[in-house]
């Protein structure tokens, strides 16, 4: 397998990246050999709030617990022994338990879910199996990503999820989000918190927040060595390692990938980086240090109409391949986070930079240069007060950051022309937020909490001769939130919640096209949400399940409603409502199939089922209307024979039986349609693992995504194709 550089030569950082592979395969200064011993058992306890908590002994590795999402193929060869833990990378059984004293919906995807059984090239693979989530590729690495119907105006980018990498921001200071930093194959698990449940980790939107979390080099199997191939020119290298030394331990993984795309003018290349070393101090005391590298040459092959996407779904949109549109992006993230442990208490805090070229011709050149930077401090102090367990949680998170913004004139071929617009655009974010669960019977508790979010935004226009748009706003919001959590036995929860969240407007709102009012930036008010939720989940050796129900009423969501030619200027509506249901469930609907004993064959079935119901509400223009941009009904379901010996085979469907809408009118929608896959593989939770997986077995011709406008019409290039058919595989050791 040969993997080849961007068309153009690669950056520096480019370059450095795809070197690490050099040296990366002897690199094993931490690693250790130690005696295999067999994988320990997964177990959920109750905890005992009226009775007074020993001092906890110090944390050691476990594997992964399987995701809410799917069970994991069951573990039979050995593993090497366990390393005593880290303090600042939770284990996935340490995070579950964390997570799980949510009262709301939340979720935990673990690597060993997704990253042995699938390509897993995109965000879409990891998060696929979460109701709630509506997630489609459109190229390359750029995602339409909307929780709960968050960000559906967003016709580029990301806006009302906030990212995360262990704990560390990757949205910038203004609020948007991108993909193109996200490296499925680097993360041990991946957190999901559904609008106001983020409140733990500060956040404060409509959608919520995803944590990627990568290892530590205290995790087992932390050395490895992956490659994939497979459709429309897909190949990937990646390899990782670590291991511990005393108190010091560490972890680097690098992937190397290129694409040439499934439609035109959408080849690609990245390379990415992650690693930490950490050092204990003691049991109770340890700091860690991040890095996280990327550097990404994309070309866009830009919305069509739909008439195109259904007939010709390879075909790019004329001008993306006159002007050569692309996402090209280098970025540096350095960060700490040191944890410390005391006998009721946990305290953590850090600080992190972040540095970000963002070169992006499309209908202008944009020249982007992001500087970020920010700290955090929480702290977890959970004990017995009067006989009653209580569990409080408080910090601050600051998020800084600046925009040197330049846009030229995109020359044919996408060349620099003459500069347009330029201005440098600075962000200041302070969040405060406090949560306390009280648990006023063993296993009820009851939780209030609140956030205090300050917000600044200030542009200083440097390009004067089309007017001065410089400008400051000022936010200051409350977000209250109140609930309560009912553990109905060690495996079943019960939760129900009452939150509120904002939004603060990024510059990207206040973005100006050809035929479009002008709307400064200044006039745009904050989203403001009331979220109401009740559900319920279940966690056991052969069936999960989860069923939330929620009904946010929205002030001010930012929406598009003016646009012309695809591009929008994002405004507030008035009032509008985002409803739904978060369904998901797992099963061993058969057992000892051709296999008995203690450790029998199974089929599993695993099923994420999301309904949406957005609309306005009693809008003066659009009356009642569905909000555009994602379906009302998502079905993904797999059904997969397992073997204890590690194979495995199986169907896959995602289905979307009703169209949805692409404008606020109503007057153009998507079709429905129903794609199927098939895979098979071994993984049995040892040394090696293979798979070989089928996409779109029927070669459908269908849409994954739209764009949205407030008015559309049969021309309107609003559609990127999904995908057709495609096969991978992929073949992993570790160690």
């Amino acid at each position: 397998m040969s993997i080849h550089l961007a068309r153009g030569g690669a950056s520096a950082l480019g370059g450095v990246l795809a070197a690490t592979f050099a040296v990366l395969w002897p690199f094993d200064v931490f690693a250790q050999s130690v005696p295999g011993t067999a994988l320990p058992a997964v177990t959920i306890t109750a905890a005992q709030p009226n009775k007074p908590q020993p001092k906890r002994a110090m944390r050691s590795a476990v594997p992964s617990v399987p995701a809410a999402r799917r069970e994991s193929v069951p573990s039979q060869a050995a593993a090497p022994a366990a390393v005593p833990g880290s303090l600042t990378v939770l284990t996935a059984q340490q995070a579950l338990r964390e997570i799980q004293q949510t009262p709301g919906g939340v979720a935990l995807v673990t690597a060993d879910a997704y990253k042995n059984s699938t390509v897993s090239n995109t965000i879409k693979d990891i998060l696929d199996y979460v109701p709630g989530v509506f997630v489609q590729p459109k190229w390359g690495d750029d995602t339409r990503l909307s929780i709960r119907g968050s960000g559906l105006s967003r016709n580029f980018h990301l806006r009302g999820v906030q990212l995360y990498m262990d704990g560390i921001p990757i949205n910038t200071a203004d609020g948007y989000g991108d993909f193109q930093e996200i490296d499925p194959t680097a993360y041990k698990y991946v957190e999901v918190f559904k609008g106001g449940n983020a409140l733990r980790l500060g956040a404060n939107s409509l959608g919520g927040a995803i944590n990627f979390v990568t290892p530590s080099g205290r995790d087992l199997f932390i050395n490895g060595v992956s490659v994939d191939a497979g459709a429309f020119g897909f190949r990937r290298l990646q390899a990782k390692t670590g291991g511990s030394n005393g108190p010091w331990d560490g972890f680097i993984t690098a992937a190397t990938q290129r694409s040439d795309g499934f439609r035109d003018h959408s080849f690609g290349q990245a390379n990415r980086l992650s690693g930490n070393v950490g050092y204990q101090f003691s049991p109770d005391v340890e700091t860690r240090f991040y890095l996280n590298a990327n550097n990404v040459r994309q070309r866009i092959p830009g919305s069509v109409s739909k008439f195109s996407a259904l007939t010709s779904p390879q075909t790019a949109a004329v001008n993306n391949l006159t002007g050569d549109w692309q996402r090209n992006i280098d970025t540096v993230r350095i960060g700490n986070k040191t944890t410390m442990r005391f006998d009721s208490t946990t305290v953590e805090f850090g600080a992190f930079g972040v540095d970000r070229h963002l070169m992006h011709p499309i209908y202008q050149w944009l020249d982007y240069h992001y500087q970020d930077y920010g700290a955090f401090a929480r702290a977890v102090d959970d004990r017995v007060i009067g006989g009653f367990r209580n569990r409080l949680v408080a910090g601050v998170n600051v998020l800084n950051g600046r925009i040197d913004n330049q846009q030229l004139v995109n020359l044919a071929g996408g060349q620099k022309g003459a500069l347009v617009s330029s201005s440098i655009d600075r962000s200041k974010n302070t969040s405060v937020y406090v949560e306390d669960s009280f648990y006023f019977l063993p296993n009820v508790a009851a939780i209030a909490g609140t956030q205090f979010l300050y917000a600044t935004r200030n542009r200083q226009d440097r390009f004067l001769s089309d007017g001065d748009q410089s400008g400051r706003t000022e936010f200051n919001l409350w977000s209250p939130k109140g609930g309560l959590l009912w553990q109905i036995d060690p495996t079943w929860q019960a939760y129900a919640n009452v939150s509120r969240s904002a939004e603060v407007p990024s510059y990207g709102e206040s973005a100006n096209g050809p035929g479009i009012p002008t709307i400064p930036f200044t006039s745009i008010r904050p989203q403001r949400a009331t979220t109401y939720e009740i559900g319920t989940r279940v966690r056991r050796p052969d069936a999960t399940w989860e069923v939330t129900y929620y009904r946010a009423q929205i002030d001010n969501e930012l929406l598009c409603l003016f646009s012309a030619f695809g591009n929008c200027n994002v405004t507030n509506a008035d009032r509008t409502m985002h409803q739904g249901i978060e369904a998901g469930a797992g099963a061993a609907i058969f057992r000892n199939l051709f296999v008995r004993g203690d450790r029998p064959d199974r089929l599993w079935l695993n099923i994420a089922y999301t309904f949406n119901d957005f609309r306005f509400d009693n809008d003066p223009v659009f009356g009642n209307n569905l909000l555009p941009g994602a379906p009302r009904h998502f079905v993904r379901g797999e059904l997969l024979y397992k073997h204890p010996n590690g194979f495995y085979v199986g169907p896959n469907i995602e289905w979307v039986p009703q169209g949805y809408y692409a404008d606020s009118a109503n007057t153009l929608s998507t079709d429905a349609y129903a794609i199927y896959g098939l895979k098979a593989g071994f993984d049995d939770g040892g040394r090696y693992s293979g798979y070989i997986e089928a996409r779109n077995i029927g070669n459908k011709a269908y849409i994954a995504s739209s764009s949205i406008i407030d008015r559309a019409n049969a021309n309107s290039p609003l559609f990127e194709p999904g995908f057709g058919r495609a096969v991978y595989a992929g073949f992993k050791v570790r160690w």
